[in-house]
């Protein structure tokens, strides 16, 4: 089984359109940071170990070095594999789900606390989601595939944090006093 890899969301982006490193910064940085993030230095590394494997190549060369690439047939033959061929790797680490299960380390009152505090940054997050959503225009006739699957996986991400709101609000009932 192989995992997803930056490789592969670089790939498919790129598959949108030809791209510098900077821009695909903005996509991570606006709509891919909650399902995979990644940082600066890890997409240009593998920027360039994708244009040295021959699965991105320059498209265009720009002032202060900026490139932009896109990909070869190699990179979308790999994609379509990665995506088809596949199995996803379901397996999920929650540092916040591990300190719950250990919760019985503090007292009742700092354990109820603690879930209170998740439902504050979970409901902060919606705030932040809200504005991202508002600020996008959601052309679903545009023949866009980002924003078009975008919008799916930010409904993924709602859905994901209304259940964590409702999941911390019931938890902290559970907690005697």
């Amino acid at each position: 089984m192989r995992r997803m890899s930056l490789r592969h969301a670089l790939i498919g982006l790129l598959r949108e359109r030809p791209a510098s490193g900077y821009d695909l910064m903005q996509v991570f940085d606006k709509s891919l940071h909650q399902v995979w993030p990644a940082t600066k230095s890890q997409v240009y590394a593998e920027l360039a170990k994708l244009d040295e494997a021959g699965l991105i190549t320059v498209t265009a060369e720009g002032p202060r070095g900026r490139r932009e690439y896109a990909p070869t047939e190699a990179g979308l033959a790999e994609l379509r594999h990665w995506m088809l061929e596949t199995t996803p790797d379901e397996t999920q680490r929650s540092e916040t789900l591990l300190r719950v299960f250990l919760l019985g380390a503090l007292d009742r009152a700092q354990a109820k606390d603690f879930m209170l505090a998740i439902r504050e940054r979970t409901l902060a997050d919606l705030a932040r989601l809200d504005a991202l959503t508002e600020s996008i225009d959601w052309d679903w006739r545009a023949d866009d595939d980002l924003l078009r699957y975008g919008a799916i996986v930010m409904e993924w991400g709602r859905r994901m944090m209304e259940m964590t709101r409702d999941w911390s609000e019931w938890a902290a009932t559970r907690i005697p006093d």
